[in-house]
């Protein structure tokens, strides 16, 4: 308390209170440079120390646009890439944006994946599925599985998309000995069909080879990951998804990506999410929320 301009208590500290650093600064960044993925998606590149590990976001804003959570491509120690899809106003806004024109970035946000099991240790044969732009993510931990002492033999990147034109960093793991799976629903490219079709041969081929997959990922289409996760039950591995919800902040405060009804937040305590954990969250794969909080089905 204050009185005349003075501290009524000797040990306040008044003279000594200093603002606290924000623990989420937005930083301005310019695009360093752009490149078209595919049809649908574009990548671009920034300058800065992100210090992010797979699976975490960014929080991308654009003056008078708005604010959207944004998974990390691919983080090069200096430098970072996000692979953006043109499907909202934020996305639509930046597809169209230049090199040299400047984004706010927040960040590195949320949970991120593990290449450890439940006793800490280094898993050793690990299948990765990713839908869509969840490739991104997918193709970084498998490059930092590599790093952390994977063989590349044993790790299974399984990707999928609607057609030929649509899929994303395959060639890029294919380079460092990954062994890439490839689906494609109008049989385009690699195998026609879905990319759960894959993840049960490669799952039974290692059964009859008597190699034990340790660790299932995924990010994707929520029953994508659904019917991944169900494999994962059925055989007994280990899994990690990532669980995206309608974001507002990022940083736990408005609850708009609350899940039921466990009442976690998806920016703090996700999007990674851990087998056990999946399993305490009935909203999983049958419904989300959407800007106003209502329910909308899968």
């Amino acid at each position: 308390m204050k009185k005349d301009g003075k501290c009524e208590k000797q040990e306040c500290k008044c003279s000594r209170i200093v603002e606290l650093a924000d623990p989420f600064p937005m930083h301005m960044l310019k695009i360093e440079k752009i490149e078209q993925e595919n049809s649908n998606v574009k990548s671009f590149y920034f300058r800065h120390k992100l210090n992010s590990q797979p699976g975490q976001f960014v929080m991308v804003w654009l003056p008078g646009n708005g604010e959207k959570p944004m998974s990390i491509a691919r983080d090069y120690g200096d430098s970072f890439q996000l692979a953006i899809a043109s499907v909202g106003n934020v996305s639509n806004k930046l597809c169209c944006a230049k090199v040299g024109d400047f984004v706010g970035i927040r960040g590195p946000l949320g949970t991120y994946f593990s290449l450890t099991d439940d006793k800490a240790k280094l898993v050793k044969s690990i299948a990765l599925v990713g839908g869509g732009y969840g490739a991104g993510p997918m193709a970084s931990l498998a490059e930092l599985a590599i790093k952390k002492g994977l063989k590349p033999a044993n790790i299974h990147y399984i990707v999928g998309a609607r057609t030929k034109d649509l899929l994303l960093f395959h060639k890029r793991l294919e380079g460092i000995g990954v062994n890439v799976h490839i689906t494609t629903d109008d049989g385009s490219f690699g195998a026609k069909g879905r990319v759960i079709d894959v993840l049960n041969k490669v799952v039974t081929d290692a059964k009859k080879n008597k190699i034990k997959i340790d660790k299932i990922y995924t990010v994707g289409p929520e029953l994508m990951m659904k019917a991944v996760y169900d494999v994962a039950m059925r055989e007994n591995i280990d899994c990690e998804i990532s669980l995206e919800r309608y974001m507002k902040c990022g940083i736990g405060v408005c609850g708009s990506c609350i899940v039921d009804p466990t009442g976690e937040r998806m920016c703090i305590e996700g999007p990674i999410i851990g087998k056990e954990k999946i399993k305490q969250i009935t909203e999983f794969g049958k419904y989300h929320r959407d800007a106003t909080g209502n329910k909308v089905k899968y």
